[in-house]
């Protein structure tokens, strides 16, 4: 009897190794099919007023398809692969306009736009031209509510063999399927959140005119100011080298340049200089607002006007003032006036824009209407001839001119210092090239490098970010009485979390290659368990493994025989 059970605890022994090793076998195929992983950067999602808009999904799994798929084919369960230069963009708008059912898009944009470091030659002119496609795609999916997945990537060698491929298979009529096989795109992660109570910050620096002796008067006021975030169709890539990490850098070199003249007792103007990095800007401006209302009616008072600077880093031969009030505005004419003169003198020239201020409508088109609005006089500084639509291009991948955006420097702080210094009309160059007071293009180009990587869209920024007190030290280092100022941002925006993750790429085999290597293989462990029986128990073991044991009612019947037999017997 213990001989028995022995064997029969050997049988079962060899039985468990054998699904041990059916297990591990097809644990393998399934791990050893991951192709390459990439970081992905997902499609804002947000709500005005609790209208839904951008991507509403974050998590991915289907099968990867290209532009190159049959007409009419089914799209519902497939991520398209959309590299930017390729685009077509008629595609995407189809798509999005008639909502057609998707199972995904995934924008893969040009290496040169991971790092913006203005490039050289043929990589300036790719750049100009998937900036002006990426503007149009920008647009177009900001203010769409799309029901999938939509992600960004940068090109690489393993994502290009992988798109080359999916293409070719596109293009024999066989897209990757369940049944076909070809490569899937999975992307594991938790469905979004609300960003609770998002956060905005403004800092503030402050330069001290020199009054004359007796003078009880308080000294006029001129505000230098920047909005520093940015708003773009992916957050974590919306650096905004040019919209409008220009303004704020030009603020920075205007305040070091200030703080020289204004160090020394005997060159300090007659004027205070504010200075202010502002937050909420694509958002109707609402941390200027906020921070103009946080002042009290004397400094209010006491500003003669304010220069805003807004995308002032890449143009060609012409840069626009935009005002609020008429041109024939004493105060208006005066600072038109002055910029003129010197963007003569650069070898440029400054145009004038009027747009009068609709007081019943919401909406704030340029940074410098938050002053208008309580009764400040201010102008912005642009590139742009026209303020973009509500949260459009105003952060996007964009590049920044150097040798455009060091003219720009020079002729806000010129202008500047020959109004605090009475030098208006005069052909007086302060801030001349090879001076100590020359405009440093290597400061300039620190932090342009600095903004070129840094996503700065405000509700995913903490008020006490690295590159928050960056900007704080920076502008503490060249003027006085930093105050920081952290309001919550207005109630009509919700945004929502998971900006970044990390694509999976599977090359999965077909159903038919499955079942067929399944079969192989349960053959050939039928083949191994058979010799392993035969050579450790015998072949009448094996065979009375698949020999069918007798019923109950068959051995009931037998034992009553027998019983039978052994009365006869005793009879």
């Amino acid at each position: 009897m213990a001989h028995r059970k022995a064997r029969e605890r050997d049988m079962l022994d060899s039985v468990y190794s054998m699904l041990a090793l059916v297990f591990i076998l097809v644990a393998c195929v399934e791990l050893c099919d991951a192709a390459t992983v990439v970081d992905v950067y997902r499609l804002i999602q947000y709500d005005i007023s609790g209208v839904p808009f951008g991507s509403r999904l974050a998590s991915l799994n289907h099968h990867a398809g290209s532009l190159h798929f049959s007409p009419g084919a089914d799209l519902s369960r497939t991520v398209v692969m959309i590299p930017v230069r390729e685009l077509n963009i008629s595609f995407v708008t189809e798509y999005v306009s008639r909502k057609h059912p998707l199972g995904g898009m995934l924008f893969l944009l040009p290496e040169i736009f991971r790092l913006e470091n203005g490039g050289g030659g043929k990589d300036v002119r790719e750049k100009e031209v998937v900036k002006n496609v990426l503007l149009e795609l920008e647009k177009l999916l900001v203010h769409a509510k799309l029901p999938y997945p939509v992600y960004f990537a940068f090109e690489n060698d393993e994502i290009d063999a992988v798109l080359d491929d999916v293409k070719k298979n596109d293009a024999t009529g066989q897209p990757a399927t369940a049944t076909t096989g070809g490569y899937k795109l999975v992307i594991p992660i938790a469905e979004p959140k609300k960003v609770a109570s998002p956060t905005i910050t403004n800092i503030q620096g402050w330069l001290q005119g020199l009054k004359a002796d007796g003078d009880a008067n308080q000294l006029p006021t001129i505000a230098i100011v920047a909005s520093y975030d940015t708003f773009g169709a992916a957050p974590a890539l919306s650096v905004g080298s040019d919209s409008n990490g220009s303004g704020v850098v030009a603020l920075l070199e205007v305040a070091r340049l200030f703080s020289l003249l204004y160090s020394n007792p005997k060159t300090r103007g007659r004027y205070n200089i504010l200075f202010g990095l502002t937050s909420g800007g694509p958002y109707n401006y609402n941390g200027t607002h906020k921070w103009l209302r946080s002042f009290d009616q004397r400094l209010r008072e006491s500003i003669d006007y304010a220069i805003c600077l807004n995308s002032v880093g890449s143009w060609n031969n012409e840069l626009w003032i935009h005002v609020s009030k008429p041109p024939e505005n004493a105060y208006i004419k005066q600072i038109f006036e002055g910029f003129t003169n010197v963007a003569e003198e650069l070898g440029f020239k400054v145009g004038l824009k009027h747009k009068k201020i609709n007081i019943s409508n919401p909406r704030v088109a340029w940074e410098h209407e938050q002053f208008s609005r309580l009764r400040v006089t201010a102008a912005t500084l642009s590139e742009l001839s026209a303020a973009p639509e509500l949260l459009e291009s105003t952060g996007g991948l964009h590049f920044v001119d150097e040798t455009s955006f060091i003219r720009s420097v020079q002729l806000v702080a010129e202008s500047l210092a020959r109004h605090i210094y009475g030098y208006q009309g005069k052909n007086i160059q302060i801030f001349a090239d090879n001076s100590s007071l020359a405009v440093n293009p290597s400061y300039i180009r620190s932090w342009l490098d600095l903004l070129s990587q840094t996503p700065r869209v405000a509700p995913f920024i903490s008020k006490n970010d690295p590159f928050i007190m960056a900007l704080k030290k920076e502008l503490a280092d060249h003027t006085d009485e930093v105050i920081m100022q952290h309001e919550v941002l207005d109630g009509m925006f919700t945004f929502y979390d998971s900006t970044k993750a990390s694509l999976n790429i599977y090359q999965v085999a077909s159903v038919t290659f499955d079942l067929l290597l399944l079969l192989v293989l349960g053959s050939y462990l039928i083949v191994l368990f058979s010799f392993l029986v035969i050579t450790t128990r015998g072949l009448d073991d094996l065979i009375s493994l698949f020999r069918r044991p007798p019923s109950r009612k068959v051995e009931v019947s037998q034992e009553k025989l027998a019983n039978d037999n052994y009365e006869c017997v005793m009879v």
